[in-house]
């Protein structure tokens, strides 16, 4: 049976408790997205919701990386941030304008999130959706909403997602709503309840539990124990590529959770 890819991987690759416990202790800090982007198929990179990179960053960070390796960028906040959404054209043209497309084959999703407060308005967010490109500069582009207000646990957000193919995020979080429907043509997750005091963040048992999903969504299937907001829906069955992050809570040992849980998904 055919299935989309698989990857798994963590937020970023700069974090000073990694040095010793994931990065060997005589690595050079301009070295470690080279080891990281070996150790793990994919990145999360949060830095862009902050501010803009410049091109030659991006095209560095590509080079740095192995074919096959991706980057899923945060969109930036400006773009989110905002009380209508609709208007978001300006800065959305600035976010992409800044060189993303450097990143080339290894570009991955980009991950729109919003405030907890941000609630869900279908006039509101159809406005953004509509301004979403589908490439830039030939380079095809891939779009993920994250959102953390429970106004958006309705069979409305799904069904208006999936008319434009973009996916919504599934957040395993103590306090963000779970959504869980398949939108789009892949599938984006960050588990976020990981524990620095386990060797893996999640205990071996639910890294298991999680892997069995991935394949699953990999496969074109939905799983069933998850929460679906629009649960009379059934997505088509077709092979998707699917995206998990560990983040979050047990940041230390996320790397460690990603290559775990990459073993066990095959």
């Amino acid at each position: 049976m055919t299935t989309g890819t698989i990857r798994a991987g963590m937020g970023g690759w700069t974090f000073q408790p990694w040095e010793g416990t994931f990065y060997p202790d005589d690595l050079p800090k301009k070295r470690q997205l080279e080891f990281a982007s070996r150790q793990v198929p994919t990145i999360e990179v949060n830095g862009t919701y902050y501010g803009s990179q410049k091109p030659a960053t991006y095209a560095k960070w590509a080079s740095e990386a192995p074919d096959g390796f991706v980057f899923s960028l945060k969109g930036n906040r400006f773009v989110t941030n905002r009380k209508v959404l609709s208007e978001a054209s300006e800065s959305l043209e600035k976010f992409l304008g800044s060189g993303i497309s450097e990143i080339g084959e290894k570009l991955g999703p980009l991950v729109w999130q919003f405030a907890p407060t941000k609630k869900f308005d279908p006039e509101d967010f159809e406005g953004f959706l509509k301004l979403l490109p589908h490439e830039r500069d030939g380079v095809p582009l891939r779009h993920v909403l994250e959102v953390r207000n429970e106004t958006f646990c309705t069979p409305e957000f799904p069904q208006l997602v999936r008319k434009y193919g973009a996916a919504v995020c599934y957040a395993h979080h103590n306090t963000y709503p779970e959504i869980a429907d398949v939108t789009g043509d892949f599938v984006y997750a960050r588990l976020q309840r990981g524990e620095d005091d386990i060797p893996t963040a999640y205990p071996p048992d639910e890294l298991d539990g999680w892997a069995k999903r991935a394949r699953l969504w990999a496969a074109g299937g939905q799983p069933g124990d998850l929460p679906l907001m629009d649960p009379a829906f059934t997505p088509e069955t077709k092979p998707r590529d699917v995206f998990v992050y560990f983040i979050h809570e047990g940041k230390i040992r996320a790397p460690h959770a990603a290559r775990a849980f990459m073993e066990r998904a095959g």
